[in-house]
C-alpha cells in the first residue's frame, strides 16, 4: 500500500515538473511563430504599399503625359483654328480693299463722264449759235422761233442718250448697294451665332403620388377652382400618373402658378387661403426675377444704364413669345446682330444696340393698351426718356414711321 501510494506520489511530481519545465518552451516557441508571422506580414504589407506606390507614380506620370498630349493637340487645334480665322479676315480685307477700289475707279469713270458731259453741253450751245445764225440767214424767222426750233432738235438728239447713261448709273449702284446690304448681313450673321429655343405653352408639376392630386382638386373642386382663378391658369389632371399640367398661352402666369402649385405640393397644406399665400410669394419671387432678367440682358449686350422701369419691361419679355421664340432671348440677339452691323457700316453701335434691344419692348404691355406694340414701345421709351433716335428706331421697325437715321433701318 504504501509502495503504490509512493508511485503515485512519484507520478504527480514528474508530472507537475514536466508542467513547469515544458510550459514556458512552448509559449517561448508560440511567441517566436507569433513575431515571425508579424514579420512576414509587415514585409509583405510593406511590398504591397510600396507597389501601390509606384503603380500610383506610374498612374500618375501617365495621366500628365496624357494630360500634357492633349493640351499640346488642343493648342495646336487653337493655332490651325486662329490661323483659319487670320486666312479669313485676311480674305476679307482683300476683299473689301478691291470694292474700295472699284468704287474709286468708278467715281473716277463717273467724274470723267460728268466732264464729258459738260463738254457736249458746250458743244451744243456752240451748234445752237451756229444753227441759229444759219436759220437766221436761211429763214424768215423770229429769234424766238429759232430758238425754239434749235433747242427742241438738241433734246431730241441728246435726251435719250443722258436718260440712258443715267439710268444705267442708278442701276449700277442699285445693284452695289444691294450687294453691299447683303453682305454686311451675312457677315453679321456668321460674326454672330445663337442658339434658339422655341417656348411650349404648358408646364409640368411632378406629384409625389396620386394622392395628391385629390387634394389639389379639393371637397367639391373648391381647392382647383382657387387656384384657377387667382393664377389664370388651368389645371389639366388626367390619368397620367404623378403628374399635373399647368397650362397658360401667358408665360408669365404659367410661370407663377407652376411656382405656386411646386410650393403647394411641398408644403402639402392645400386650401384656398394657403393658395393665396403661396401665389403673392412666388408672384413676388418672379418679378424679382424679371428685373434680373433685365439686368442680365443690358449686361449681355453692353448697355451700362437704362431707367429702372425700362430694365423691368424688358425683363416680362423673358415670359412673353412670338412665332415661339423667347421675345427676351430675340431681343439679345437683335442687338448684337445691330451692333455688329453697324460696325460694318460705321454706324453708332451705342444707339443700334439700344434702339435694337427695346424693339419689342411694348410687347411687354401690348395686351393692356391699345395699338401696335411698334408704336406703344416707342411712346414708353421716351417717357422713360430714351432719346429721339432711339425711339424713332423703336417705332420704325415695322414700317409704321418714317426712319429718321440709318441705324433706324437696321
Amino acid at each position: 500500500m504504501m509502495l503504490l501510494i509512493g508511485i503515485i506520489a512519484g507520478l504527480a511530481a514528474g508530472i507537475a515538473l514536466a508542467y513547469f519545465i515544458l510550459t514556458p518552451l512552448a509559449v517561448k516557441k508560440a511567441k517566436d511563430e507569433l513575431e515571425l508571422q508579424l514579420k512576414s506580414a509587415k514585409q509583405d504589407s510593406e511590398s504591397i504599399i510600396k507597389r501601390a506606390q509606384e503603380e500610383a507614380d506610374h498612374l500618375k506620370k501617365k495621366a500628365l503625359l496624357e494630360g500634357r498630349e492633349e493640351l499640346h493637340r488642343l493648342r495646336e487645334e487653337q493655332e490651325k483654328d486662329f490661323k483659319r480665322d487670320r486666312e479669313e479676315l485676311k480674305q476679307w480685307e482683300e476683299r473689301i480693299s478691291r470694292r474700295e477700289d472699284n468704287i474709286d475707279k468708278k467715281e473716277e469713270a463717273i467724274e470723267r463722264t460728268r466732264q464729258q458731259l459738260d463738254i457736249e453741253r458746250a458743244r451744243v450751245e456752240e451748234m445752237k449759235e451756229e444753227a441759229e445764225k444759219k436759220l437766221f440767214s436761211l429763214a424768215d424767222l423770229s429769234m424766238e422761233d429759232a430758238r425754239e426750233i434749235v433747242l427742241r432738235r438738241a433734246e431730241e438728239i441728246y435726251e435719250h442718250d443722258l436718260a440712258q447713261k443715267l439710268k444705267e448709273m442708278k442701276d449700277h449702284y442699285d445693284e452695289e448697294g444691294n450687294r453691299y446690304a447683303k453682305w454686311v448681313i451675312v457677315n453679321s450673321v456668321q460674326r454672330y451665332a445663337a442658339d434658339y429655343t422655341g417656348d411650349i405653352t404648358v408646364s409640368a408639376v411632378s406629384l409625389p403620388s396620386d394622392e395628391m392630386k385629390g387634394r389639389i382638386i379639393g371637397r367639391e373642386g373648391r381647392n382647383i377652382r382657387a387656384f384657377e382663378k387667382l393664377t389664370g391658369s388651368d389645371l389639366v389632371i388626367d390619368d397620367t400618373p404623378e403628374v399635373v399640367v399647368v397650362s397658360c398661352f401667358n408665360p408669365l402666369r404659367r410661370a407663377i402658378a407652376k411656382m405656386t402649385l411646386d410650393r403647394l405640393v411641398e408644403d402639402g397644406r392645400i386650401h384656398p387661403a394657403r393658395i393665396e399665400e403661396m401665389y403673392e410669394k412666388s408672384k413676388k419671387e418672379i418679378y424679382s426675377e424679371i428685373k434680373e432678367a433685365g439686368q442680365e440682358a443690358l449686361m449681355k449686350v453692353g448697355i451700362p444704364s437704362m431707367h429702372p422701369e425700362l430694365v423691368k419691361l424688358l425683363g416680362r419679355l423673358k415670359f412673353r413669345t412670338s412665332y415661339g421664340q423667347n421675345v427676351l432671348q430675340h431681343s439679345v440677339e437683335v442687338a448684337h446682330l445691330a451692333a455688329l452691323m453697324a460696325s460694318e457700316l460705321g454706324l453708332n453701335i451705342d444707339k443700334a444696340k439700344r434702339g435694337a434691344i427695346l424693339h419689342d419692348i411694348g410687347k411687354a404691355i401690348d395686351h393692356e393698351v391699345e395699338g401696335s406694340h411698334a408704336i406703344i414701345g416707342g411712346e414708353i421709351a421716351k417717357r422713360y426718356g430714351e432719346k429721339v433716335q432711339v425711339v424713332n428706331m423703336i417705332q420704325y421697325h415695322h414700317g409704321e414711321t418714317e426712319a429718321l437715321t440709318p441705324e433706324a433701318v437696321l
